[in-house]
This record gives C-alpha cells, sequence and structure tokens, in this order.
C-alpha cells in the first residue's frame, strides 16, 4: 500500500470515531477538516475561524482534499481525537462560559475559538506541562499545547466572516520567464483577503506541472484572488516572474444563485469573459461537475515576458 493510502486509511480510521463525528468546537456533524497541529476535527465554519488564527497556532487541513504527512498523521493519533485534545483544552470553563453549537453566529464561534486555543482560557494550571498527567497520551497532548501556542502572536482584534471556500488546484506553467541563468525555479502563491497560500518550487523549469491543491476562505466582502509567480534563490530575494487577478464572482455569484448544485445534472452555469482588462487566454465557463461547481482557468501572466499558468477551482459552500 502506497504511503499516501495508508495515510488516508489512517486518517479515515480515526475520523469514524464516535467523538470525532462531530466538530471539535461547536458540535456540529460530520467534520470535514481538521487542525493537524492541536489534534481536532473540525466542521467547515468552525475552519474559518481556525485558519484566521494562523498556521502557527491551527494548520488547517482537509481530511478529503490535501496530502497529509506521516508526521501529521502521527500527531492526529498521539493526540486521540476531540475527545482527548479537549480534556485538555475544555478543561475548565469559567462562570458564564458556554461552547457554541452548530447554529451559533460567526461571531460567537470566533470568541469561543480565540479563548480556546489562542488565549488558552479553559486549560487549568495543573494540566500545563509542569504538573501533567502521567499517562503519555496526556503528557504529548499537554506538550503539543504548549510548543502550539508558545509561538503564538498577541491576540487579534476584530474577525472576518467566511461564506465558503474555494478548492484551487494549481496545474501546470508553460513558457514562463527565465530568471536564472538558463531556467527558473517556480512557485505560484495565491493571495485572498489576509489569506497566503503557495505551491512548492519546481526546480530549473520553465515548464512544470504542478497539480497541487491549495485551499482559500473567502470572506464575506471578497475581492479578487491574486496570483503571483517566482523564481525561489537560495541566497538572494526571490524574483517576480510575473502576475494575474482571478475574479471569483461569476464563480460565487452562479454558485449561490443554484443552492444545492448536487440536485442539478452537469450544466454550464456562468462565465467569466476574456477581456483586455483581464489576464484570461480564453473565456472561463462556470459548471455543475458532478454535484460540484467548477471553473478552468487559463492566465496569461502580467509585467512578464513570458508565461500562462492553468488551474481548475472548485466553490466549496459553507
Amino acid at each position: 500500500m502506497s504511503g499516501t493510502s495508508s495515510n488516508k486509511r489512517r486518517l479515515r480510521d480515526l475520523l469514524v470515531q464516535s467523538d470525532n463525528r462531530v466538530c471539535a468546537d461547536c458540535g456540529g456533524h460530520d467534520p470535514k477538516w481538521a487542525s493537524a497541529n492541536i489534534g481536532v476535527f473540525i466542521c467547515l465554519k468552525c475552519c474559518g475561524v481556525h485558519r484566521s488564527l494562523g498556521a502557527h497556532i491551527s494548520k488547517v487541513l482537509s481530511v478529503t482534499m490535501d496530502e497529509w504527512t506521516d508526521d501529521e498523521i502521527d500527531g492526529m493519533i498521539d493526540i486521540g481525537g476531540n475527545a482527548s485534545a479537549n480534556s485538555i483544552y475544555e478543561a475548565y470553563f469559567p462562570n458564564g462560559i458556554s461552547k457554541p453549537g452548530p447554529d451559533a453566529s460567526h461571531d460567537q464561534r470566533a470568541k469561543f475559538i480565540r479563548a480556546k486555543y489562542e488565549r488558552q482560557e479553559f486549560l487549568k494550571p495543573s494540566l500545563r506541562i509542569k504538573s501533567a498527567p502521567k499517562s503519555s497520551l496526556q503528557t504529548s497532548l499537554s506538550r503539543k499545547a504548549m510548543d502550539t501556542f508558545r509561538s503564538s502572536s498577541s491576540h487579534m482584534e476584530g474577525t472576518v466572516e467566511f461564506i465558503g471556500m474555494l478548492k484551487v488546484i494549481v496545474l501546470k506553467g508553460t513558457n514562463l520567464a527565465v530568471r536564472d541563468m538558463l531556467s527558473s525555479d517556480p512557485y505560484v502563491i495565491l493571495t485572498l483577503g489576509n489569506e497566503k497560500v503557495q505551491t512548492t518550487s519546481m526546480r530549473s523549469n520553465l515548464n512544470p506541472v504542478w497539480n497541487e491543491v491549495l485551499t482559500l476562505s473567502v470572506p464575506q466582502n471578497y475581492g479578487s484572488i491574486k496570483l503571483e509567480v517566482y523564481d525561489y534563490d537560495t541566497f538572494s530575494a526571490d524574483d517576480i516572474m510575473g502576475e494575474a487577478e482571478i475574479d471569483i464572482q461569476p464563480l460565487i455569484t452562479s454558485a449561490m444563485a443554484f443552492g444545492d448544485t448536487s440536485m442539478f445534472s452537469d450544466m454550464q452555469i456562468g462565465k467569466w469573459l476574456k477581456s483586455d482588462n483581464n489576464a484570461l487566454i480564453e473565456d472561463s465557463a462556470v459548471n455543475i461537475t458532478d454535484g460540484k461547481v467548477k471553473q478552468e482557468v487559463s492566465l496569461k501572466l502580467q509585467n512578464v515576458e513570458s508565461g500562462e499558468i492553468y488551474l481548475d477551482i472548485e466553490w466549496i459552500p459553507e
């Protein structure tokens, strides 16, 4: 069995435990996301708050879409799932504090999740490392919890409400610009709001094939996705290799107009039109495919001598 298949099976076996069938933070059913460094399974609504904390506090991964490393799977198994994690993070609730429910507002979730993980307000002092319980599982969990928060920044003011997520598959680049002697080591950065994600760099390749899945939370007041391509350099600043903007409004507007797209047959429901004011190589159709809203995007990089980037985008509703 390949490492990837083995990891997926180990993660699935952990997810089917009864305590992991509901969100660790709000109790919502059938969570499809996880915080790999905290060790909990969470729902999409709570996932948006976790992502706003930053990966140094909560590294969010999709149970079904993202690739997991052996270390990430091992960490989740060592912690044991939601019940074990909550025995530490929710060891003590002060008077007047209670968990949000599945129907809680975004602000209620954000207030609770930040208090729980960012400020550690519900940990009893007796559960910290110096006086951790003797069991190896509890000790491992406490150590991971403390390591997670030791590097955390000060409390962030204000919250952002997310309406869904985008699964972006960065497929490939073609005819990219030379930034080293004869080639480049390109990677792609996607930015939406305050969130930034990136692919791995491809060594000495002007026609890289990434096939790499990135996810972005979509805020209520979303704008375009900013796409940038850089050449990785070891001893100097990375060189820009072009940029483009991705207008996600046609995708999201079409998806919301149809609601539950699982009830519809495959069809085109929208289109982002090529024009002199965007980077599209050709019109980009928005389709319902197998009950999901998807869009193929081909972009000619701007402010550079050459280069194209090809993407597949899928809308994941809240």
